[in-house]
Order: structure tokens, then C-alpha cells, then sequence
């Protein structure tokens, strides 16, 4: 991802994770720090054939590291904004969109713990 992408507030980014995508909405960017703070909107898992769509307006911010966002495109995030803005309130509780956020955040930080793992004893193997 790129960090040099300059997110403006009431943007909507998106994190992405295997076959999820995470969209929120940015809170303010932490340049010195290089996080960005956002409110989640939708938690998007895509499986073989079949999506499914969690609202998670009712959960907590998150700060997470900027280069992990990208910008979502309007065409992959308007219809789902307008379903769950022009509906009636999410069938799921505000605790099983915890739950799923939580799980979501859980595995996208093991999966980069690896990977920084596994990149520094690349570069101990190469010296």
C-alpha cells in the first residue's frame, strides 16, 4: 500500500484482508505517526459465490497503520452505503458487529506480524 496517499477527512478507505474488505470512514490522518484514524462502516467477506455484508457504524474507531489503507472506489462502496443507509437497522447486534470487527482486526494483525517476521529473517538469511 501506499503511504504517501494524502486521505482527507470523511473519506472512505478500505483495508483489506484475504477475502475481506473493511471500509470506514477516515477520522484524521497521523502523519508524524504514520496511522490513520477511522470509523468502521461495513465489514465486506467474500467467499466462494457468496458475500456477506456487516454494518459496523455501532463499533469502536480504529488506528492502524496508514500504509495499510488504500482509497475505496466509489463503484466498489456506493451500493452497500446506500443499502445500509436507506434501511432499517441491522438485523446482526451491535455485539456480533464487535465480535466480527474484532476477528477481522485480530487476523489482519497476525498476518502482518508474520510477514514482518518473516521479511526480517529474509534479510538476516541474505547477510
Amino acid at each position: 500500500m501506499n503511504s504517501k496517499t494524502n486521505f482527507q477527512p470523511l473519506q472512505i478507505v478500505c483495508l483489506e484482508h484475504l477475502t475481506a474488505c473493511l471500509y470506514a470512514e477516515v477520522i484524521q490522518v497521523v502523519e508524524s505517526r504514520q496511522v490513520c484514524w477511522v470509523r468502521p462502516l461495513l465489514l465486506i467477506q467474500h467467499s466462494t459465490g457468496d458475500q456477506s455484508v456487516i454494518d459496523l457504524r455501532s463499533t469502536i474507531d480504529l488506528l492502524w497503520s496508514l500504509a495499510s489503507f488504500r482509497p475505496a472506489l466509489d463503484t466498489e462502496i456506493l451500493p452497500f452505503l446506500a443499502n445500509i443507509f436507506t434501511s432499517a437497522p441491522p438485523l446482526q447486534s451491535s455485539a456480533h458487529a464487535r465480535q466480527q470487527l474484532n476477528s477481522f482486526v485480530q487476523q489482519l494483525w497476525q498476518s502482518q506480524k508474520n510477514e514482518s517476521q518473516h521479511n526480517k529473517l529474509s534479510s538476516v538469511d541474505q547477510s
